[in-house]
């Protein structure tokens, strides 16, 4: 395939759900992959008034370095420090009942995602796509689904009061410098 074509598929089959990818970008991923033999020009044609396509397809040792890193990430648990935890680390610098509705918000918006999540997988279904092409699906909707549940006790702890919202500056509940040490 040539880059525009990779990235055409990327965005029908919808991964770009769990990559950034821009048209701009795959050119520059795939010289670089080309630079490391990872991938080989097959050609180049042109249609009417287009430019020059260059295809492309995976060599033994891109196959080989695909392999080896789908495994480590795999087997290997990586912190990849997403910004909600940020936020509700800092959660109480704002009001109680601004935080609640803001959850509320987040939660719809989630709920939005796991019906098109719901969706992708249904349809994949219905065209007998063997499920281990969309594991990435099932996995999505796992982690919507607890994410939603854990939000909802949240804002539930939030509005009944279980969740005392203290109005105090956060160095209060830092520990003395002689107890961090020990």
């Amino acid at each position: 395939m040539h880059p525009y074509e990779m990235y055409q598929l990327l965005v029908q089959r919808r991964e770009d759900r769990n990559v950034k990818v821009r048209p701009g970008s795959l050119y520059h991923t795939v010289d670089r992959l080309q630079e490391r033999k990872l991938v080989r020009s097959t050609g180049t044609n042109r249609e009417g008034n287009r430019p020059e396509r260059t295809t492309y397809e995976v060599t033994d040792s891109g196959r080989a370095a695909l392999t080896a890193r789908i495994s480590e990430i795999l087997a290997t648990p990586i912190r990849e420090y997403p910004l909600f935890p940020v936020a509700l680390a800092e959660a109480h610098n704002i009001g109680a009942e601004v935080v609640a509705v803001l959850l509320r918000e987040r939660i719809d918006r989630l709920a939005k995602e796991l019906d098109e999540s719901a969706a992708l997988g249904e349809r994949a279904a219905e065209l007998a796509v063997p499920r281990v092409y969309w594991l990435d699906v099932g996995y999505s909707r796992a982690v919507l689904n607890a994410e939603i549940e854990w939000l909802r006790g949240l804002v539930d702890e939030i509005e009944n009061g279980a969740l005392p919202w203290l109005q105090t500056s956060p160095k209060t509940y830092l520990p003395e410098p002689d107890q961090q040490n020990g």
